[in-house]
């Protein structure tokens, strides 16, 4: 029988550290299954100049915050940081959570970030291959971590939907994979992962589908992103935390999960 979870994504921005941290204490209290920041530098939406947190520190505040729920990024920008520091880091972080940080990562988009802390933007197939030369590195440095991580391996998500080459590297690497909706647009998405396994001789099972979802998802499109194959939706949201969809989120997992 399929196990469902859910999640929120706390968005670290517009936001006072006090207000961020009793919203991941709230979440958890909630019981949801995981609770994520994202990596950026400016917030993405509302005041271009506001508030905002750095992810990684902040996670490893929301891994104190916390003792159940599992904890990431959604999703880590791979440009920003060496991967073997990054691996480091991230057991570290491990350590600190008791074994529920997941290594949430991606190719990185948002031009902003790059070009106001120096780091070359390049093309999206230069980001591509940088990622896809960086995902071995954490597996084999993850392998030689002392101490090595309480979880070990750490499971790494990769988050996005390009088809020929993001898609191909979670067949490869990743632990669970996310998307977004639509949910035919999921499907798709989730179709084309399936291929991969098959083609890179990995089971397609060993991969856990997560989808990011908003508003109008958890009031109408719940079933479909379950019936399509996701087993873990995580709902975004920002400040003024509006616990209301995340408490509708819990009672459907509940019921699904009976």
């Amino acid at each position: 029988m399929t196990k469902y979870k859910v999640g929120v994504q706390l968005h670290p921005q517009h936001t006072t550290y006090a207000s961020y941290a009793g919203a991941v204490q709230r979440a958890e209290a909630l019981g949801v299954d995981s609770i994520w920041n994202w990596d950026h530098f400016y917030p993405l939406y509302g005041e271009k100049d506001g508030s905002h947190f750095e992810g990684w520190t902040l996670l490893t505040a929301m891994a104190a915050l916390t003792t159940r729920a599992e904890v990431g990024c959604l999703v880590t920008c791979n440009s920003y940081r060496n991967p073997a520091l990054l691996t480091h880091m991230a057991k570290t972080v491990d350590h600190i959570s008791g074994g529920r940080l997941i290594l949430g990562i991606g190719a990185g988009w948002f031009e902003r970030d790059y070009v106001e802390y120096g780091y070359e933007f390049g093309t999206a197939g230069s980001r591509l291959r940088a990622l896809g030369e960086a995902l071995p590195v954490i597996k084999r440095r993850m392998a030689l971590e002392v101490p090595p991580p309480l979880r070990s391996p750490i499971p790494i998500l990769i988050g996005g939907g390009g088809e020929k080459v993001t898609l191909k590297l979670t067949a490869q690497h990743a632990d669970l994979w996310n998307g977004f909706g639509p949910p035919e647009t999921w499907a798709h998405k989730n179709r084309v992962l399936d291929t991969w396994c098959a083609e890179v001789g990995r089971d397609p099972a060993a991969i856990e589908r997560t989808v990011s979802v908003n508003a109008e998802d958890v009031n109408k499109h719940l079933d479909a992103y379950a019936e399509a194959g996701a087993t873990h939706m995580i709902l975004g949201m920002g400040e003024p935390w509006d616990f209301a969809l995340a408490e509708r989120l819990v009672r459907w997992r509940d019921q699904a999960n009976r």
